[in-house]
């Protein structure tokens, strides 16, 4: 499945060229752009989702209320930050947690590093890279070549903030794509939605790119406590040392995650980060 619009999906089906207009049975919205599905022909050009395949992963976020799926089936997340508009750090970590939690790799890259204060942005990404992740410097608009590695033989999903340049990787790596770019806010020092819809891009026979809306916020309601503190990564040698078995590193005493801290072997930040959110999640 190629593109999600609301309830409407394209398909490509084997051995056809172009996609199909599909909907699915009922009332059901839980198809993911980069599914693979079985459907059924009820026209020369339209057709009926009749199952999804089995998945080998799936982002999404869910506030308390409802859940947006992002991608089904990818093997990395691209996470677009830029120097302009200045991005949400908080932003970037859950993006990080979400990418964990649903078992696929994550790369950050900080795109317009020609505009903007450029060595302030990578110097906040510092943290991101001792921690083992991968962080690409670019700027999309003049050479979009050191980027081509990174997505070789993956499906890709970009994720990100409105504004940080999705649009204009995309059509840098694909010119003839025609997607529409987003205009920035310079009010709001945030980009202005343009991209509505989840779209899937073949770059080769073996690379797939998915594109997904621009956002503001992505919620984790879908993630337990348990999950929450193995998707932070540098937790993961503290966890099960505590003096309780169900710490949740607030503040109970002889927590072996706070005194890492304590110690400089995790972040004050990222803890504080980590806390916010098992407050948010009850």
């Amino acid at each position: 499945m190629t593109a999600a619009y609301g309830k409407r999906y394209a398909v490509e089906i084997d051995n056809v060229a172009g996609t199909i207009d599909c909907v699915t049975r009922g009332k059901k919205t839980d198809v993911a752009c980069g599914d693979r599905v079985e459907v059924k022909l009820t026209g020369s050009n339209q057709g009926v989702i009749e199952h999804i395949l089995p998945r080998s992963s799936l982002l999404y976020r869910s506030s308390a209320y409802r859940s947006k799926m992002l991608a089904a089936n990818a093997t990395q997340a691209v996470i677009v930050l830029a120097t302009v508009p200045s991005f949400y750090e908080e932003l970037l970590n859950r993006c990080l947690i979400a990418a964990e939690a649903a078992g696929i790799k994550a790369l950050i890259v900080l795109n317009k590093c020609d505009i903007g204060e450029s060595a302030a942005a990578q110097s906040r990404l510092e943290l991101y890279s001792a921690l083992g992740y991968r962080v690409q410097a670019l700027s999309a608009k003049q050479d979009i070549s050191p980027l081509k590695p990174w997505l070789e033989d993956e499906t890709s999903v970009m994720v990100g903030q409105s504004g940080m340049g999705k649009s204009t990787i995309i059509n840098a790596l694909l010119p003839d794509s025609d997607v529409r770019t987003q205009e920035v806010s310079d009010v709001l020092d945030s980009g202005k939605h343009t991209t509505t819809a989840t779209h899937l891009y073949h770059l080769n026979q073996n690379t797939q790119l998915i594109d997904s809306p621009g956002m503001q916020e992505f919620g984790l309601h879908h993630l337990s406590i348990e999950d929450l503190e193995q998707a932070f990564i540098e937790f993961r040698p503290f966890l099960g040392k505590c003096r309780f078995a169900n710490c949740r590193h607030m503040k109970e005493p002889d927590c072996a995650v706070m005194l890492a801290v304590e110690n400089n072997h995790i972040a004050s930040q990222r803890l504080g980060y980590y806390q916010s959110l098992v407050s948010e999640l009850g």
